[in-house]
């Protein structure tokens, strides 16, 4: 019978989310950052966002107040994940927009080369027709 919260699920594959975090934070940090959660602060861990989210409506600061300092640390490494996440969303993007181009073109070429070779292709998209006109 397992006690206390569930490990959330895991990022898929290795990220490295940079020097300044211990093994397996950034991977811990992140797995609240995919989910579009509230990263748990110190005292905080073991309950869940909803949670969290309804003490600070009630008034109470759950993140507490810390020394400068160690607010600054938490900050960098929170920051620090949430670039490579950025990073790591935006080379995701720019794949699948070039995969898309690539797409594009390799189905051009095709219609070009049945075109030449004398199959018609039929009423699609052509850009290398041309209008009499």
């Amino acid at each position: 019978m397992p006690v206390g919260p569930m490990p959330l699920p895991r990022a898929e594959g290795h990220i490295s989310y940079g020097g300044a975090l211990r093994p397996g934070e950034g991977d811990a940090i992140a797995q609240y950052v995919q989910q579009g959660k509230r990263i748990p602060r110190r005292g905080e861990v073991g309950l869940s966002a909803e949670e969290i989210q309804k003490f600070e409506d009630l008034g109470y600061v759950m993140s507490g107040s810390r020394h400068q300092r160690m607010n600054a640390i938490r900050i960098r490494k929170e920051n620090q994940v949430y670039s490579a996440e950025d990073k790591r969303a935006l080379a995701m993007f720019n794949y699948e927009e070039k995969s898309k181009r690539e797409h594009k073109v390799m189905a051009d070429l095709q219609r070009l080369v049945q075109r030449t070779i004398g199959h018609d292709v039929g009423p699609s998209h052509d850009p290398f027709a041309t209008t009499d006109g």
